[in-house]
């Protein structure tokens, strides 16, 4: 990708970054010359995987723990990336998760909470304190990670699909918010192979609903990514973008 995508001079902040899809575009924008800042709950990971970044790659790196459906853990987190490096040039609203639930009805408040305040609230929260930084300086671009479940929701991550289709609206509204300077974009995945994939059952493998018949690879959404956060795409917001293999 280096002929194509160069961020040498350029912040990235990843949420969701400590591990799969997160760690990966973490590591890409590195190799492409950027610095990053990584968030996730889990502060030894992000640590970690900084200090890695350091090391490999000569960027420099920033872990930092914190649940982004607090606000007050995202005001914390852009403060030190701003204390830091001085400036965000990149957002990737990547943290995000999708528990199941036999029903709506045995769906509990406080679960129904968690999933709206980690897929929502807090790419809401981020976009707004990174997004109006960004206007007063250079601009730059947001990328939302959606889901293809807020456009094909299923009964068992209803909530997770509520909360990714109202991702999606926000991505226009922001999109508009923040222009001409800050580009607003969210990217609809399908079934990855990250971490998670370890827990799959065989059987999973057998029901691929895509064209392409099989689960994604980490680097199959990255490089969407990288896309949304260049220059090549300076003509794109508001942009909903599937990477699913065509799911029907």
């Amino acid at each position: 990708m280096k002929q194509y995508f160069d961020f040498s001079g350029k912040v990235a902040l990843v949420t969701g970054g400590s591990r799969g899809l997160g760690a990966a575009i973490v590591r890409s924008f590195a190799e492409q010359g950027a610095d990053v800042v990584i968030a996730s709950r889990n502060a030894d990971n992000c640590e970690r995987l900084a200090a890695q970044i350091e090391a490999e790659l000569g960027r420099r790196a920033l872990g930092i723990g914190a649940h982004l459906g607090h606000w007050d853990d995202c005001e914390r987190l852009v403060n030190a990336a701003y204390e830091r490096f001085g400036k965000v040039d990149i957002l990737v609203n990547n943290a995000g998760m999708s528990p199941l639930s036999d029903s709506s009805l045995e769906t509990s408040e406080a679960l129904f909470d968690k999933v709206v305040g980690v897929n929502l609230k807090g790419p809401f929260r981020m976009t707004a304190l990174v997004g109006s930084r960004m206007v007063q300086g250079d601009g730059g671009s947001i990328i939302n990670i959606s889901s293809i479940g807020s456009i094909r929701p299923q009964p068992e991550y209803a909530p997770y699909a509520g909360a990714k289709a109202a991702l999606n609206a926000i991505t226009v509204a922001h999109a508009f918010e923040y222009a001409p300077k800050v580009r607003v974009n969210a990217i609809l995945p399908g079934s990855f192979r990250t971490d998670i994939a370890k827990s799959w059952s065989p059987d999973k493998e057998k029901n691929i609903k895509s064209a392409i018949k099989r689960y994604g690879e980490p680097e199959e959404i990255v490089s969407t990514v990288m896309y949304l956060a260049s220059a090549h795409a300076s003509f794109t917001t508001g942009a909903l973008i599937r990477v699913d293999g065509g799911r029907p």
